[in-house]
């Protein structure tokens, strides 16, 4: 990317944006636009066209989305499928009308079939049925995902979708009731912790494994992709993770023990509820054509955790 060039940051508040903005400064970038809901509504065609017409960025990263746990994928659905229809729809249309050089869509790891074989394949898309409590949210995700392919097979464009793993880090929603697994989990433990409480109840049995990518080292994946690859290496999409997972169970015990860390002695115990789902059994990507590509993941998850429990403590001082 020219450093010189207009970047469009669309969703700069949230965990991925905000990550791909200390990236893009700290390498020198200094043409930013950022701009708030209440400065245009992603969701409003009209609007977001406006806005790419007086802005006229050179450069698109689309992180904006409405995202949110198995408890609240399940309970709004409709919300999720039209806002992040909505949202991708709108961007990328803009995009090819004010003639963007290059974007970059953000996905997730949702896209792929419940039951496809492990770990996860780019090819995998579409092979199957998809897992029913975030099923509105991946279908937005894939239609947005096909959306560029076809722009770029169509337009000319040279739009790219990737598609991460579970993510989490500074500026991530903690929120114990719709939040994703991870950023929910430090949260319970951090309140039990400062309250006394003895008992943390967790959702399922903690029997499903996840893969977590630190937000720093998706920023840096997608900055080194929107320097040195085009839609044309890419193909529809490509997954970015760190190609491991761990159980939810031995998970919540790694957060707990980072969160006590300061407090000896103390502890509380962890309760599953089974009543509530589990979710898909296992979302590990295969991320050997990244790899391939000349990029990996630098940061373990113990060490991730510890920096973004580090950024939580900090943010609830403020």
């Amino acid at each position: 990317m020219n450093k010189q060039g207009k970047i469009y940051i669309a969703g700069h508040r949230g965990l991925v944006g905000s990550a791909i903005l200390r990236k893009l400064e700290s390498e020198g970038f200094g043409n930013i636009i950022t701009a708030t809901h209440k400065e245009v509504d992603l969701t409003d065609q009209r609007a977001v066209e406006d806005f790419f017409g007086r802005v006229k960025p050179d450069y698109v990263f689309l992180t904006a989305a409405k995202v949110g746990g198995i408890g609240a994928n399940s309970t709004y659905p409709a919300e999720f499928i039209y806002q992040n229809m909505m949202i991708g729809y709108n961007v990328v249309n803009a995009a090819y009308k004010s003639k963007v050089t290059k974007l970059l869509n953000l996905g997730s790891s949702c896209i792929y079939p419940k039951l496809a074989p492990q770990p996860l394949k780019e090819e995998y898309l579409l092979t199957g049925l998809l897992e029913p409590t975030n099923e509105a949210y991946a279908v937005a995700k894939i239609a947005v995902i096909k959306l560029c392919s076809y722009y770029n097979q169509q337009y000319g464009t040279n739009y790219i979708s990737v598609m991460p793993t579970n993510l989490y880090g500074p500026e991530d929603t903690y929120d114990t009731e719709n939040g994703h697994v991870l950023p929910s989990l430090i949260k319970k433990f951090h309140e039990a912790k400062t309250t006394g409480k003895d008992t943390v109840t967790l959702w399922g049995d903690g029997s499903p494994y996840r893969e977590f990518l630190y937000s720093e080292d998706l920023a840096d994946a997608v900055l080194y992709l929107m320097d040195n690859k085009e839609a044309a290496d890419i193909g529809d999409f490509i997954n970015i993770g760190v190609g491991t997972d761990i159980a939810v169970k031995e998970l919540a015990e790694t957060i707990r023990q980072i969160v006590y860390a300061d407090a000896p002695g103390r502890t509380c115990r962890i309760e599953w509820d089974t009543s509530k789902p589990n979710g898909t059994p296992r979302k590990l990507l295969d991320v050997s054509r990244l790899h391939a590509m000349g990029w990996k993941a630098k940061t373990s998850l113990r060490d991730g955790i510890a920096k973004a429990y580090a950024a939580f403590c900090a943010a609830e001082k403020k």
